[in-house]
């Protein structure tokens, strides 16, 4: 009885170990059927990720078939480990929220232009950035032409006056480059166009004429890029080209109409008030004159009354009364003959 019992528990002993051996070796397959592909591909690349690798992506969360390909496109471009591109790295800027493939894209282009230097760390850092990381590397290698002013900005050309007081109205394209150092921080087109439309009004603004500019439109253009626009934006300004130039209006003319306009207006005022002060003054003295009229009516009617007393105190007799009548009378006889009409009052004797 001993004996039997011996060999069942030994039976089940081997029933379980059979059974888990069974489970493992199906977790074994179902893990080795998901990842046997991308092992396969990295084992024959050389990319280096194994398969334990591989199982810790999908604890981690990683979406293997990025990291794989990636890995796989680094290394066949001749980019190894060396470059900081490690499975490891991949994976952390996949978990930051970083688009892995277009980072590798970009630095595979980098690397093939041989005139670009783009390291895994500041693609990574302009990828997180927000920028397009891959479309800045290709801006790098093929300038990019800029119309300025911008087709969407509403305005057709950018218009300037010369020191003469002639318009000219200028359409220009500015042919950039990436900078990638400036690429994270850097101002974007807008301030290209900004600053190159400052700089094209100042360069004709300080030009004597107009037709010194029409004659030369390239001294525009090197005065522009004299005074390094591209400074910490993510561009850098390969040329300044002229596309069109017409001439505008004669603002000068204009100018000088209004203020000769404006310089009427005030000389009217201003004649207009001196025209009103004379009328008041005008004003003013007729009544002073018919103020001293009333003082001379006054003082005339006080004539008689001197005469009168003059005849009761006997210090005037009637011979010096007549002869006051004729000098007053000849004096009336002239008045009239010069027409000038007096208002006198008689000299009567009481």
């Amino acid at each position: 009885m001993q004996l039997l019992a011996e060999t069942d528990i030994l039976t089940v002993m081997g029933v379980v170990l059979m059974f888990a051996a069974l489970i493992a070796a199906l977790i074994f397959l179902a893990i080795f059927a998901r990842y046997f592909r991308f092992w396969i591909q990295s084992v024959s690349t050389g990319a280096g990720i194994g398969i334990f690798d591989l199982l810790g992506m999908t604890f981690r969360k990683v979406n293997p078939t990025v990291i794989v390909r990636s890995k796989i496109m680094a290394v066949q471009a001749g980019l190894g480990e060396s470059t900081g591109i490690t499975s490891k790295a991949l994976e952390a800027h996949y978990l930051a929220g970083g688009n892995v493939p277009l980072v590798i894209r970009a630095i595979i282009a980098a690397n093939k232009a041989k005139t670009i230097d783009l390291s895994f760390k500041l693609a990574t850092a302009i990828d997180l950035a927000g920028r397009n990381v891959l479309e800045a590397v290709q801006t790098s290698v093929y300038p990019k032409v800029i119309d300025c002013p911008a087709r969407n900005s509403g305005r057709q050309t950018l218009d300037a006056v010369a020191k003469n007081g002639i318009q000219l109205k200028v359409k220009a394209r500015v042919t950039v480059r990436a900078n990638l150092k400036q690429l994270i921080g850097g101002a974007t087109e807008e301030t290209i166009i900004a600053r190159v439309g400052e700089g094209i009004v100042s360069a004709i603004g300080s030009s004597e004429s107009h037709s010194d500019v029409l004659a030369n439109p390239d001294r525009i253009s090197k005065a522009v890029l004299a005074r390094r626009l591209d400074s910490q934006t993510a561009f850098e300004i390969v040329s300044i080209d002229i596309a069109d130039i017409d001439v505008g209006d004669n603002i000068g003319a204009r100018l000088q109409a209004d203020q000769a306009e404006a310089d009427t207006r005030t000389a009217r005022a201003r004649a207009e008030s001196d025209r009103a002060m004379a009328v008041a003054r005008e004003q003013e003295m007729v009544a002073q004159i018919e103020e001293s009229r009333s003082r001379v009516v006054e003082a005339e009617a006080e004539v008689p009354k001197a005469v009168s007393d003059a005849f009761r105190k006997g210090t005037l007799g009637i011979l010096d009364y007549y002869k006051l009548k004729n000098v007053q009378a000849d004096t009336d006889m002239r008045s009239a003959i010069a027409g000038v009409g007096g208002n006198r009052a008689p000299v009567r004797s009481q």
